[in-house]
């Protein structure tokens, strides 16, 4: 490992860590003991129920707007109206042997790429599905040797 060398003049400075509010010290009284009153309406919630209030209203207008050619007016209806399209992988099927060494495995999933069997995206989340088992299982060998060392002592 690389060892990080300060400059000379850095030489002895270490930096203080503050967590927290400095101003703010421990045992000190608070600037409002009483806390916030019961009752108050924060302005977020005035706007929120003043929009709430005049829903029905805006919504008829922006839907008229659209129904009159308004392309942004009829884009901001069908948002909220129709479900937003998500991407969707198609299944696939090719040559794979899970048993497989990893390297095998990804070689598989590259083979069936360029075999044009496979799309590349499709072949990259499969690629990065592999790695991710794959990793899982080292930590898993991993926990497994070290019940075993641990055994022994």
């Amino acid at each position: 490992m690389t060892e990080i060398v300060q400059p000379e003049w850095m030489k002895g400075y270490t930096p203080t860590v503050q967590t927290g509010n400095p101003n703010w010290k421990k045992g000190m009284k608070s600037p409002n003991p009483n806390g916030r009153p019961r009752g108050i309406v924060d302005k977020r919630t005035k706007v929120t129920q003043a929009l709430m209030d005049d829903a029905p209203a805006i919504a008829r207008v922006v839907i008229d707007a659209a129904l009159a050619g308004d392309v942004q007016a009829a884009g901001l209806v069908l948002s909220r109206v129709a479900p937003v399209l998500r991407a969707q992988t198609e299944r696939v099927e090719f040559d794979f042997d899970a048993t497989a060494p990893v390297t095998r495995q990804v070689e598989a999933v590259l083979q069936a790429i360029a075999d044009g069997k496979v799309a590349p995206d499709v072949g990259k989340q499969i690629i990065e599905a592999i790695g991710a088992l794959s990793a899982v299982r080292a930590v898993d060998e991993l926990e497994k040797r070290l019940a075993a060392l641990e055994e022994k002592q």
